[in-house]
């Protein structure tokens, strides 16, 4: 399990990339440590290590979670944690 630290550095990285995206950045343009960021989570899933945004989705709605279309992934794990 990440620690709080870890989380918060999550949380700042997918918010980097969201503002670049926003910007209509290109990922070469990015923060390296943002870019890093976002190719481990691609790899974790494409390793089937986390849930694509779609699974989570999924999930959420089989325990009737609300709000859930606005959740980030990181908000749809968090809630899903804590509805079990």
């Amino acid at each position: 399990m990440a620690s709080q630290k870890q989380r918060a550095a999550a949380r700042r990285n997918v918010k980097k990339a969201q503002a670049g995206a926003k910007k209509k950045r290109t990922l070469k343009s990015m923060p390296s440590n943002t870019k890093t960021a976002l190719g481990k989570e691609a790899n974790k899933v494409r390793k089937g290590e986390a849930k694509t945004r779609r699974e989570l989705n999924e999930e959420a709605a089989r325990l009737d979670i609300r709000g859930r279309s606005e959740m980030g992934k990181d908000q749809l794990r968090r809630a899903i944690r804590n509805a079990r």
